[in-house]
């Protein structure tokens, strides 16, 4: 639930990709929004779907086409070749996957100062430079043009499970590939399996699951993430050692 001071009037709707989204008309000056809840999780990692199957075009669902093709920031005309180059040689099914991920992960330097809402996919490929945001662009357009299904990703990933890292928080950017008859989590940006996902919103690209939409002028004065992990304790008695956490 979102919190806006002034307090507005807000409704909520689902988009054409089961996105709940909120509209507000905003009155001049200064707002805030803001929202805190908690979250329980086991502490499971990521799934690593070894396993997992790549479907043939033909038997793929009809509502995952719609991730093959190319997208705003997703240039499968650009890559295609490229990808087969690299890729056309790799065994299919998660190992092809795998592949784009340790390239993606390897191929592109971190750096928050290098941030740029404009670039793209091919972008990212050419200027090895950038966020979370463009190593999913990339990775998963490559995955599209390696006919992969993939979608991409915005949540929240704390540092839980892992060394903290020195930087300010922010919401964070990864993508989901269509294998074995399911969506499976896929992070070029970490690579790794990480424990305190979470997902919220999916879409082709960064376009479809923007935090914010606004039409007119307006600053963003102001911007926080916070997310701290608090582990419950097993109550008196109780042999259970079940992991949990509130995000």
């Amino acid at each position: 639930m979102l919190n806006f001071s002034p307090a507005v009037e807000s409704w909520d709707y689902v988009d054409s990709y089961g996105n709940v989204c909120t509209r507000i008309t905003a009155p001049p000056g200064r707002m805030t929004v803001s929202s805190e809840f908690d979250i329980y999780d086991v502490r499971t990692p990521d799934i690593v779907p070894h396993d997992a199957a790549q479907h043939s075009i033909r038997d793929l669902p009809d509502d995952t086409l719609i991730y093959l093709v190319g997208s705003r920031y997703c240039e499968t005309d650009k890559l295609t070749d490229i990808a087969w180059q690299m890729f056309g040689h790799v065994q299919q099914n998660w190992p092809m996957v795998q592949a784009i991920l340790d390239f993606v992960h390897n191929h592109i330097s971190f750096n928050y100062q290098n941030a740029d809402r404009t670039r793209t996919a091919f972008g990212a490929f050419t200027e090895r430079t950038g966020v979370c945001r463009d190593f999913a662009h990339l990775a998963l357009t490559l995955c599209r043009c390696m006919n992969i299904p993939a979608r991409y990703c915005t949540g929240s990933l704390g540092d839980i499970g892992v060394p903290p890292v020195p930087l300010p928080m922010d919401f964070s950017g990864w993508f989901e590939v269509y294998l074995g008859g399911h969506w499976y989590t896929a992070d070029a940006r970490h690579n790794t399996p990480r424990i305190g996902r979470t997902l919220m919103a999916i879409g082709r690209d960064a376009t479809d699951v923007a935090l914010s939409m606004q039409f007119g002028p307006a600053l963003l004065s102001d911007f926080s993430v916070t997310i701290y992990e608090v582990v419950p304790q097993p109550d008196a008695g109780s042999d259970s050692d079940a992991g949990g956490q509130t995000v």
